[in-house]
């Protein structure tokens, strides 16, 4: 088996004559125009239009990102988790491909050749066992008191094997959520011979606080590295691989908010390298490979296509003022809209998130505070089930427990209209949402709430 890595989370896994491309994207843009690559790709996704499969992993745009789906073989089967919905499915068919195999939850599928295929979801959930939700949402309380934990699981997790190597695409898999999910390998396979792993926060902290000072950004962008590289490391004591590759989360912003590449949570792959050669939390025979875009390991023999080229820090400085700092964002070519406009959205908008809040049995006193335009506020409480209140600057400034979000109107605006325009949680993963806070607590459910913040929206059966 060969494993051929071409950017973040998109790889080839190859087994003799049959291929699978992995969460293929491969084109600038992901999240509303905001995420790049970097360096950037010499290859265009009709290079590896030829592969037999398409494996994705979830629906976030830098797994499933349609423009690079739309220039693919839409003939090509694509293999997914048999979630509780059929939403991902839904959505891979609605660009063109009708052979979508769901494939069930922990059973080994066999696709072509000696290559066979296992899926499971991120926490080890068999949607046959509830069938509530896409991917579940369980909260509970932890000893932080307003902190909350809990699965909001969309992940899934493959495993490839030819009947000698063992391979697990963890992708975005996040620990200790998908502990279960990693034992459950390890019992059926035994030995696993090469482990991808996310490595990096994809995610909108902490370059979106707007209210964090200089030296609190560094402190917190130091401490979600720590963390995830804490992740990573549970990941590989758990599953034991003889080689591990740390590959998802990797991102370059572009755009106007290009300047949150100085404090986001993701450190160069070289970087991540470093820390695992010389980690105590790493087994001394589970081996850190890193390949440049195209190349390859193979993994009988454990040999490298080509050596692995560090970014060159300067370099990428450069690219990032000259190159990226100057994209546009698709919904920056709306027109602006107006306070009438955001106020007819708002009040079915939050009667959606109101449903859904309440279905996970979440409160809170906490208001959010949501800039509108012309210096007007929308103001809701998470323990409420009214309309929104209408604040001005000087109101909005005397509310003591809150989260403040500000982002374009445009953009807002398309967020409320519903998914098929924007979504709450790809605007925030792409630092799209400035963020304020106070007091200064995360919570989790707050934010998973916010992601159904917008008009329902019917879907086909």
């Amino acid at each position: 088996m060969r494993l051929r890595h071409l950017n973040a989370s998109t790889v080839v896994v190859e087994s003799d004559d049959v291929s699978v491309l992995c969460d293929p994207w491969m084109l600038d843009g992901a999240f509303y125009g905001s995420w790049a690559h970097y360096p950037p790709l010499d290859y265009e996704p009709e290079d590896y239009a030829d592969v037999d499969f398409i494996y994705v992993s979830h629906i976030h745009p830098d797994h499933f990102h349609r423009p690079t789906m739309e220039r693919l073989d839409e003939d090509t089967p694509v293999l997914i988790h048999d979630f509780a919905t059929d939403f991902l499915r839904q959505n891979i068919e609605a660009l063109g491909f009708e052979d979508v195999r769901e494939l069930p939850h922990d059973e080994r599928t066999h696709l072509a050749g000696d290559l066979h295929l296992n899926i499971l979801g991120a926490d080890d959930c068999d949607p046959e066992a509830c069938g509530s939700y896409f991917g579940c949402s369980w909260w509970m309380d932890s000893v932080a008191g307003r902190r909350t934990d809990g699965s909001t699981q969309i992940d899934s997790m493959g495993v490839f094997d030819d009947g000698e190597d063992v391979l697990v695409n963890a992708n975005d898999c996040r620990w200790p959520m998908s502990d279960a999910a990693c034992r459950r390998v390890v019992d059926r396979y035994g030995d696993v011979t090469m482990l991808l792993v996310q490595y990096a926060a994809a995610n909108f902290y902490p370059q979106c606080m707007g209210d964090y000072p200089e030296e609190q950004l560094r402190a917190e962008q130091a401490d979600v590295i720590e963390e995830m590289y804490q992740d990573a490391e549970a990941f590989v004591n758990v599953l034991e691989p003889d080689y591990f590759m740390p590959f998802a989360g990797d991102y370059t912003l572009a755009g106007k908010y290009a300047w949150r590449n100085d404090y986001l949570a993701v450190p160069e792959r070289h970087e991540a390298r470093d820390h695992f050669e010389t980690s105590e939390n790493v087994p001394e025979d589970a081996e850190c490979v890193l390949l440049d875009a195209e190349e390859h390991l193979d993994l009988e023999t454990g040999e490298q296509s080509a050596p692995f080229t560090p970014v060159d820090p300067k370099a990428k400085e450069q690219y990032i003022e000259e190159e990226l700092s100057t994209h546009t964002y698709p919904y920056e070519d709306d027109e602006m809209p107006t306070l009438d406009d955001l106020e007819a959205l708002l009040d079915p908008a939050f009667g959606h998130l109101t449903e859904k809040r309440e279905a996970i049995g979440y409160e809170s006193d906490t208001t959010v505070l949501l800039d509108l335009v012309d210096g007007k506020v929308a103001a809701f409480a998470m323990n409420d089930g009214g309309s929104p209140e209408i604040l001005s600057e000087s109101e909005a400034a005397d509310v003591e427990e809150y989260v403040r979000m500000q982002m374009d109107p445009r953009l807002l605006a398309r967020i409320l209209k519903g998914p098929q325009h924007a979504h709450f949680n790809n605007a925030e993963i792409g630092s799209h949402i400035t963020v304020e806070k106070q007091p200064d607590v995360y919570e989790r459910p707050l934010y998973y709430a916010m992601s159904f913040f917008h008009e329902p929206t019917k879907v086909p059966a």
